[in-house]
């Protein structure tokens, strides 16, 4: 009747990193940091689990002699989220 709902994107904070980055297909550490509140070691886990799914990608590098950290969403973590929300929606009837 009801279809399971991926536990993965069925945390708040992963849940929050998914769906900025659907809108913006890509976001820097600080600006996911920034956006949901949450701390440098609480974004580490999440964005790492989610790395470890395939649903983002991480680059590290150097930008204006600053460590830089840009995350993007591939297209498993796309499909992923958009299945998310049509099991959603499937107990919203």
């Amino acid at each position: 009747m009801f279809d399971d709902l991926n536990p993965l994107l069925h945390s708040q904070l992963r849940l929050a990193i998914i769906s900025y980055l659907i809108s913006n297909g890509e976001a820097d550490f600080n600006e996911l940091k920034e956006v949901t509140k949450a701390t440098s070691g609480n974004i580490s886990v999440q964005l790492k689990k989610l790395e470890k799914e395939k649903y983002i990608t991480i680059t590290k590098g150097f930008l204006n002699n600053y460590q830089h950290t840009s995350v993007e969403i591939t297209k498993k973590g796309i499909d992923a989220f958009e299945e998310y929300v049509k099991a959603l929606e499937k107990y919203l009837q």
